[in-house]
């Protein structure tokens, strides 16, 4: 089976401060893969290592079918085939979501006809038509900020799409929704990684494979099991199960730790 990412001995530091600890993730084609782990374990790190955010020092590899992205500029690992949807989606008020889809397919090459064609028929799948003439994000609930994400996505085919807590500040009926839309996306010429924090979405979908990220390193990998412990004692049962201590100068929790809907995740 074709690799779609792999990533190895990945580490990552930013102003001194070491994130990524020599992590390595593969993931084939055609498979859905779902990352899990607490509140400053590196997850939208990775996210940003691997589109290419300024700032960070990088060792190790990652490779989209084999093409190394690190030390890439972001347009051109974009055009390699990596597309991320964000945690908290940008509104850009005066750019039509149409627009903006034709703009990108046609920087990837893609024929103008073609990508209208499949705007539309993406569109309807994903119940977005009304939102195509709509600016870019504005004015959308959570819910519908995270398909028209997704709707993205199925238009502009990339080989690696990176979802970085696509479940955050939405309601159930919004999380069943999207997670639907995730699964409609499958594809043998794609490979999907999902971060999220919990379980819950994972009742309404079938990753193919579950790993759990602790202090910036993939810990441990499984299927549905991986989530039912988590959901029953969290993540310091994996910890006590792999004998994982924390670390000696880990900082006192401040309240904004136990919440997922901030701005402020590493």
């Amino acid at each position: 089976m074709t690799t779609a990412l792999k990533v190895s001995d990945l580490s990552a530091q930013i102003d001194g401060k070491k994130i990524l600890n020599g992590l390595s993730l593969e993931v084939p084609l055609g498979e859905v893969h779902a990352i899990m782990g607490p509140n400053g374990s590196g997850k939208s790190t990775l996210c940003h290592v691997l589109t290419g955010k300024a700032g960070y020092e990088v060792s190790g590899t990652a490779h989209i079918k084999g093409d190394e992205l690190l030390g890439l500029p972001v347009d051109q690992r974009a055009r390699l085939g990596l597309l991320q949807s964000f945690q908290y989606p940008t509104e850009v008020p005066g750019v039509r979501l149409r627009e903006f889809m034709v703009e990108a397919g046609e920087e990837r090459g893609m024929d103008v006809a073609e990508l209208n064609t499949r705007i539309d028929e993406e569109a309807d799948r994903f119940g977005m038509t009304r939102f195509l003439d709509r600016s870019l994000n504005d004015d959308l609930s959570g819910g519908e900020k995270k398909k028209s994400e997704i709707l993205q996505m199925a238009v502009l085919q990339p080989k690696v799409a990176l979802l970085d807590e696509v479940d955050s500040g939405l309601d159930i009926d919004a999380v069943r929704q999207v997670a639907e839309a995730v699964e409609s996306m499958r594809s043998p010429e794609l490979g999907v990684v999902m971060i999220t924090h919990y379980s819950r979405i994972l009742r309404y979908m079938t990753p193919d494979r579950i790993h759990v990220m602790i202090d910036g390193k993939i810990v441990d990998s499984g299927g549905r099991e991986l989530a039912e412990e988590l959901e029953a004692g969290g993540y310091e049962a994996v910890r006590n199960r792999l004998g994982i201590e924390r670390p000696s100068l880990e900082p006192e929790r401040k309240p904004s730790d136990y919440f997922t809907e901030t701005p402020f995740d590493v």
